[in-house]
């Protein structure tokens, strides 16, 4: 997919007629259709009953456990999460008739080239980011915590449960919102009020800082430009996933804050805040920042931008 779906969203025909006169049309509509607030307001809504309905039938079979991280239950709570909102975007794409692949996870892509490439990257990003806090002496592996199948069942969970989180956040932050704010706003003025909301989420991490946040946000417009070159999610998706799966159980560190059971190693980070990102983990290195840089102007080189297909055929192409 080499069109840009995200960049300029297409409208159906239908939706494309001036709208009435009145002050009511003028409130609610444009010449689009729905405004975009009225129907980012609507997804909300959308999402809060979905989300509540579905999540009091699943606390009468799933309960939280007290004071302890559970995979299980944070693996449900990420799969449940992703169908809210990816459920919420389908009511949507009846009500606007469009195909719910324009919000961004097309499934003809899906967990196609664009995924395992964005796993790629986000390997060799989190593997630059380690290798250089460790060349200045601010990383060391330390010695196996898994041996046998503990290590393989823990590394296959780790890998499932951060593509589900990869599918969640990127479709919250980057999906159905990104795609109806370009609309209303402009692409990127709607891809830095997303951005900047992916930080401050991260704030509430136990371990998180201003640093780390900023990182955050940087990212997420990192992410953004590579949607806007790739036409779709599934490469970041990928790349989200590979990154935490590299924090958390590859090379053993904090991921946003948070230092989670089964990992790879008895990893330590030691030395300066600004070397290695502190509670936070190496999200919040100086580092980080750079490795984001140098991957930004790769996906530049990688996927150069062109002209974005007629509004027929992103259509098509996005089922």
């Amino acid at each position: 997919m080499d069109f840009e779906p995200l960049a300029e969203p297409s409208s159906a025909p239908h939706l494309q007629a001036p709208p009435p006169d009145g002050i009511l049309s003028k409130v609610f509509l444009n010449d689009k259709g729905v405004r975009g607030g009225w129907r980012l307001l609507m997804y909300a809504a959308f999402v809060a009953v979905l989300g509540f309905g579905g999540g009091t039938v699943l606390q009468r079979f799933i309960h939280p456990p007290r004071g302890v991280f559970s995979l299980g239950y944070s693996f449900t709570y990420e799969v449940f999460s992703f169908l809210v909102v990816f459920g919420a975007a389908m009511i949507m794409s009846r009500i606007e008739v469009r195909s719910p692949g324009v919000y961004g996870l097309p499934i003809r892509g899906a967990f196609g080239k664009l995924f395992w490439q964005g796993c790629l990257i986000g390997l060799v990003e989190v593997s630059g980011l380690i290798g250089l806090i460790a060349a200045f002496g601010g990383y060391s592996f330390g010695g196996l915590a898994l041996h046998g199948q503990d290590l393989l069942r823990w590394g296959i969970l780790w890998a499932v449960f951060f593509v589900f989180v990869g599918l969640f956040e990127e479709f919250l932050f980057r999906g159905y919102t990104q795609y109806t704010l370009a609309d209303s706003i402009g692409f990127w003025p709607g891809a830095i009020v997303l951005s900047c909301s992916f930080g401050a989420v991260h704030l509430g991490n136990p371990g998180e800082g201003w640093v780390g946040a900023a990182g955050v946000v940087m990212i997420g417009l990192v992410f953004a430009f590579a949607l806007r070159r790739t036409g779709n999610l599934w490469l970041v998706v990928g790349w989200h996933a590979s990154f935490d799966f590299g924090e958390t159980f590859l090379y053993s560190v904090p991921n946003s804050g948070i230092v989670f059971e089964g990992h790879l190693s008895n990893a330590s980070l030691h030395g300066a805040k600004w070397l290695t990102g502190g509670t936070v983990g190496p999200e919040g290195s100086v580092f980080s920042f750079l490795t984001m840089g140098i991957l930004t102007l790769a996906i530049a080189s990688l996927f150069p931008a062109k002209k974005a297909a007629p509004a027929a055929i992103q259509e098509n192409q996005s089922t």
